[in-house]
């Protein structure tokens, strides 16, 4: 079959180039494919015109995605643009009309690959209908100040009262499900611990889904607070046990989760998934490195990039020195694209847009509260105050959360805090979702099954189960 792909591809570039066949209007129904790091991901995009922008969505069958959003469709013949919103990195879908196709580069957390797309007249993949759950969904409304949550509470069908689990997401905007690429982790934990006679509650990030608020000025004390704010609700709730409330935090929900607990003493416990515990500036810096390292780059570049980075970091502790830090940062867009081809130089168009557009997002971020908050927020001070039961996961090949930069940090302040109660585990071949990995970049998480790695969920609800002596 994928050879059959190609050659009809190589037919069609020939045909378009002869000139044998139309241009074909962008909005409209289109399948294809994008294939990166060896594997082939079977696509299929909507496009339909608004007034004097375009509206766009995104499925992916083989994750069970449907109606996914793109952002930022653009169609300047014969140039394509659009990108897919995605937990470790914002996707990107840079191509060219060819016909009745779209041909372009795909590109993702550092990955590169290719995609197509052929203009079609399919119906739109159905959204797969799942059987209602043995257990009860409450849409629920939780208020901290002027920001309301919109989430779901899931209850048991046995006796109550019950113990019950607020989940906590990484970094980014985020939904209820911290779903990433089709991937719902966070739906997953739910349902497996409501069947297993656990109460669970998740929320939609600020200004995402439900919830009202923004993320531009959000800061970790702010999700800490929205954390709070939901295990108080549960207070409220006479089916559940308040004695037996504990929270799971994911990624940068493994820094709140402490923060909340140290503070709030009548929490039960605490499971960490891929929880920092060393300062976000080494946590960035490591992830440039592994990520570089793993896109083949030379030590001479990765030297370069971090000492950029440790630039980027004084700017922000001291507030000084903004204007040289985007004059370097212009410099080092240009240097990129003097090491591409005329062709890949040619697509792009109007360069100094492009170096212009790119350092802007870059200085915004770095003078975003919650950048400045993190990179010098020390994880380790917080969770040397918990005095619950802690459970930490880590995955083998985890490349944001990397396993040597902080399984040993979370030990020693466990071993020095007193805290007897606390279990370290890692998942071989686990990446940072805890799916089951080839090389655990992000680039991979498009083509992973939509799982945990075996015994994830069950170590979770059996230590939750004997804290809470279920």
């Amino acid at each position: 079959m994928k050879s059959r792909t190609l050659s009809y591809l190589l037919i069609l570039l020939i045909l378009t180039a002869s000139g044998m066949i139309a241009q074909t209007e962008f909005p409209g129904h289109w399948e294809g494919a994008i294939s990166i790091m060896g594997a082939e991901l079977g696509i299929k995009v909507d496009i339909k015109s608004e007034a004097d922008s375009f509206k766009a969505s995104i499925d992916i069958p083989m994750q069970n995605a449907i109606g996914l959003p793109l952002k930022n469709v653009s169609f300047k013949p014969p140039k394509v643009y659009f990108e897919l919103p995605a937990g470790p990195g914002i996707a990107i879908f840079d191509g060219e009309m060819k016909g009745d196709s779209m041909i372009g580069d795909f590109s993702q957390a550092g990955a590169k690959g290719k995609f197509y797309l052929i203009k079609g007249t399919a119906t739109k993949t159905a959204a797969p209908v799942e059987p209602p759950p043995p257990y009860k969904e409450e849409e629920v409304k939780i208020h901290n100040g002027d920001i309301t949550l919109a989430g779901t509470l899931s209850l048991p069908v046995t006796a109550g009262p019950y113990p019950a689990v607020v989940l906590i997401t990484g970094s980014g905007a985020q939904n209820r499900d911290e779903e990433v690429m089709g991937f719902k982790p966070f739906k997953l934990i739910a349902d497996y611990l409501t069947r297993s006679g656990i109460a669970v509650l998740r929320c939609d990030d600020r200004g995402v889904g439900g919830s009202t608020g923004s993320m531009e000025k959000a800061t970790g004390e702010d999700f800490a607070n929205d954390a709070e704010a939901q295990v108080k609700y549960l207070l409220t709730r006479s089916e559940i046990d308040h004695k037996k409330i504990g929270l799971l935090g994911h990624s940068e929900g493994g820094i709140i989760a402490p923060m909340v607990a140290a503070r709030f003493k009548d929490i039960a416990f605490i499971v960490l998934m891929a929880g920092p515990a060393v300062t976000g500036d080494k946590i960035i810096s490591k992830q440039i490195d592994i990520l570089m390292r793993a896109g083949g780059a030379t030590e001479t570049e990765i030297k370069t990039e971090l000492a950029r980075q440790e630039q980027v970091y004084k700017v922000v502790r001291t507030n000084k020195g903004w204007e040289e830090l985007r004059l370097e940062l212009q410099k080092d867009a240009k240097e990129s694209l003097n090491k591409m081809t005329a062709e890949e130089r040619k697509a792009i168009g109007d360069e100094e847009k492009l170096i212009n557009t790119s350092t802007d997002a870059k200085i915004k971020g770095a003078k975003s509260p919650w950048f400045k908050y993190f990179i010098d927020f020390d994880p380790a001070k917080q969770l040397e105050k918990v005095k619950c039961p802690v459970l930490g996961l880590f995955g083998e090949l985890d490349m944001q959360v990397p396993l040597d930069l902080n399984k040993e940090p979370i030990e020693k302040v466990f071993k020095k805090s007193g805290n007897k109660d606390y279990t370290i585990h890692v998942f071989p071949k686990a990446n940072h979702l805890f799916q089951e990995a080839v090389t655990g970049n992000p680039a991979e998480y498009a083509t992973l099954k939509k799982e945990f790695v075996p015994g994830f969920m069950e170590m979770i609800s059996d230590w939750i189960a004997k804290r809470v002596k279920m």
